[in-house]
């Protein structure tokens, strides 16, 4: 089997011969990853600033350090009057995707179409977080009207990577805290999940799986992202869920992670590294497929030598062969 039909088989329980790999050189990847082509506008640094710059939703983003992704120091609406001149950007333009539709025909690998997001990890950049969370509550009206527009720009985008030959859609949406969902699972349900269910229905129905990133612990809507259509769930801290809790849920969506990066890989303790990056695939990918094993892109960003992550992909290579 190819990368590609490796991972189509994971993503659908279809037996394959191995878990999927997604690992840096001089281990397997079976993934390629690719998107839209964007702009930003580079600005003068102030004060203890690395890099500064304006994204093209029009929010301004600053950085202390040279690898984080930075934060929104200047939200795009800064107040809500702005809303009715407010024009995104235009995600539906064919030739943005044409680097895209190149870099998947070149390769035999499993073709992932990167998105900003869904509607939330948009919106809240467009508003900058601490305003966004309160407007959840006090501004639906508006919340409502920003949500319609960005929806708009993404079922463009899911359309146009589905032109580029992609087979799946990735977004980043970061719903948790430590210990919880940052809003109330209730508020979750009533507000965003029918945003899952249009986005999902949008790239099922053009033959695409969806992927969905999210860091902290959102274990109370596991069950609701399957309901949505979500096909897989990338972690980077399973333990931060329970890999006996995620467990439960094999068979129905698969999980894309690596080595717990707050936990486990802290630790550097090379036998709890391989013991877990065995749980993983034993665990998780015992229901005729349903896991990648991952690795975290960054470990200057976790703190660790890349030493520390290779035991991860030894054990995973390793393991990877359903026997």
């Amino acid at each position: 089997m190819t990368p590609r039909e490796i991972i189509k088989a994971v993503l659908t329980f279809g037996a394959p011969p191995r878990v999927g790999l997604a690992l840096p050189p001089p281990y397997p990847n079976d993934l390629v990853t690719a998107g839209r082509a964007s702009g930003r506008a580079d600005l003068p640094p102030v004060g203890s600033e690395i890099r500064r710059w304006r994204d093209e939703w029009g929010s301004v983003w600053a950085t202390l350090t040279g690898y984080d992704k930075g934060e929104v120091v200047a939200p795009a609406i800064a107040d809500w009057s702005q809303l009715a001149a407010y024009r995104p950007p235009d995600l539906g333009r064919a030739e943005d995707y044409a680097a895209a539709a190149q870099r998947f025909a070149a390769s035999d690998r499993f073709r992932i179409g990167m998105l900003p997001g869904f509607v939330f990890n948009v919106a809240r950049y467009i508003r900058r977080l601490e305003n966004y969370l309160c407007d959840l509550l006090l501004e639906r009206g508006s919340i409502d009207r920003l949500h319609e527009l960005v929806r708009g720009e993404l079922l463009k985008a899911i359309g146009r990577l589905a032109d580029a030959g992609a087979d799946a859609v990735m977004f980043p949406e970061d719903w948790g805290t430590q210990d919880r969902l940052m809003i109330d699972p209730a508020m979750w349900r009533g507000l965003f999940a029918p945003q899952f269910r249009t986005l999902t229905a949008a790239a099922h129905s053009r033959g695409l799986f969806v992927i969905m990133h999210s860091c902290g612990k959102i274990t109370a809507i596991i069950e609701d992202l399957i309901e949505c259509g979500i096909d897989c769930l990338q972690f980077d801290q399973p333990r931060l869920h329970g890999i006996d809790t995620l467990a439960q849920f094999a068979g129905r969506v698969s999980f894309w992670c690596p080595v717990d990066i707050q936990t486990t890989l802290q630790t550097r303790d090379a036998g709890q590294i391989a013991a877990e990056a065995r749980e993983l695939v034993t665990r998780l990918g015992a229901k005729g497929g349903g896991f990648i094993a991952g690795y975290y892109s960054s470990n200057q960003a976790i703190g660790l030598p890349p030493e520390v992550q290779d035991i991860a992909c030894r054990a995973f290579v390793k393991q990877a062969m359903y026997r």
